[in-house]
């Protein structure tokens, strides 16, 4: 039987957040095997404590340098591909395994559907909190189902793709199960042969063809689209980011064609909510790409990444993130909102 969680106090939790924010918790819990989870389930823990669950720290933003509660990094190992059937198998993938990792993972073993999802950071138990996606592609595409514990009951539960609510960077995990389910393994159905390449969305078509493909396979554009998040997106380790730090706007179709009328060169992607328009345009538009003020500011190559050069607080990411907010508020009259969670 695996052992209880054991409490650490004062926690540093420098290394566990891509910001770089030098920052401690009250308590640390280092999560590696489900039982522990239910032990404190079964305790009351969570009726009782302020807490936070913690994947890869790479979609968060802790306002303060100190969080007054307890943090759980659920950092379970492990996944298995299952045969199905119609040309489909299942991989399994616990919360704790790096995403980009898994990716590769189902390259190496020639399954396909994720290959547009490589190199975002994070790990696989918080991909379908946001409902993660790039390049024509969303996790919700190809997941089939998300096992985890519901903490304030103790109870293990299976939700299907349905039920998992998705919209855009949207899910159930956002709202009615916030801080009250931890996900503990998600179960993707992928391709094992004639794989659906996505090719048509942002550059990936110009990067195979400066690879010499004309005949792409799921390989090729898993190399395609690292090429182009490595041209032009920062690395954590060298740069604190949390890669894109801003949805892109749905507006009404009648609201960008008024904007368009003034800005021809606007982007618009109409989609089943309404019109969606580049959050990164806006920005650029406004000026705010490249722009540094003190430690923070938009990277230089990607308008929607907010970037720590230094030793940035908390404090000052988000207010530079409220500031432009305002800002492409009075300028265009939309409302941008964090796609990072927001810890305060």
């Amino acid at each position: 039987m695996p052992h209880p969680p054991i409490p650490h106090y004062h926690y540093d939790l420098s290394r566990h957040n891509t910001f770089g924010l030098q920052l401690h918790c009250a308590l640390f819990y280092h999560i590696t095997h489900e039982h522990q989870l239910l032990t404190l389930a079964s305790s009351g823990f969570f009726r009782q404590n302020k807490y936070l669950l913690l994947g890869g720290g790479s979609n968060m933003l802790f306002v303060n340098d100190f969080y007054d509660g307890a943090i759980l990094h659920l950092d379970l190992r492990g996944r298995h591909i299952r045969p199905s059937q119609n040309s489909m198998a299942t991989l399994t993938a616990a919360a704790g395994e790096n995403w980009h990792q898994t990716v590769l993972y189902a390259l190496e073993n020639n399954l396909g559907g994720i290959e547009n999802l490589s190199l975002i950071p994070g790990n696989c138990g918080t991909a379908p909190v946001q409902n993660i996606g790039a390049y024509g592609v969303e996790l919700s595409q190809v997941l089939e189902s998300v096992s985890g514990i519901h903490l304030l009951t103790g109870e293990k539960i299976t939700l299907s793709n349905q039920e998992c609510h998705f919209g855009y960077r949207e899910s159930i995990f956002k709202h009615q199960l916030k801080d009250r389910f931890a996900i503990t393994s998600i179960t993707l159905k992928l391709t094992t042969k004639n794989h659906q390449l996505h090719t048509h969305y942002g550059t990936i078509t110009d990067e195979l063809q400066k690879m010499n493909v004309t005949n792409p396979t799921i390989h090729h554009i898993s190399q395609a689209v690292i090429a182009i998040r490595q041209s032009k997106l920062p690395d954590p380790a060298i740069l604190g980011n949390c890669g894109s730090f801003f949805k892109n706007p749905i507006i009404s179709a009648e609201k960008a064609n008024q904007l368009k009328s003034h800005y021809p060169d606007l982007p618009t992607y109409p989609t089943p909510e309404g019109t969606k328009i580049p959050a990164g345009w806006l920005i650029e538009k406004a000026g705010w790409k490249g722009r540094r003020i003190g430690n923070v500011g938009m990277h230089e190559k990607q308008a929607l990444v907010l970037v720590n050069y230094g030793n940035a607080t908390g404090k000052e990411l988000w207010n530079h993130a409220q500031t432009i907010m305002a800002d492409i508020q009075h300028k265009f009259g939309i409302t941008l909102q964090p796609e990072v969670n927001i810890i305060h």
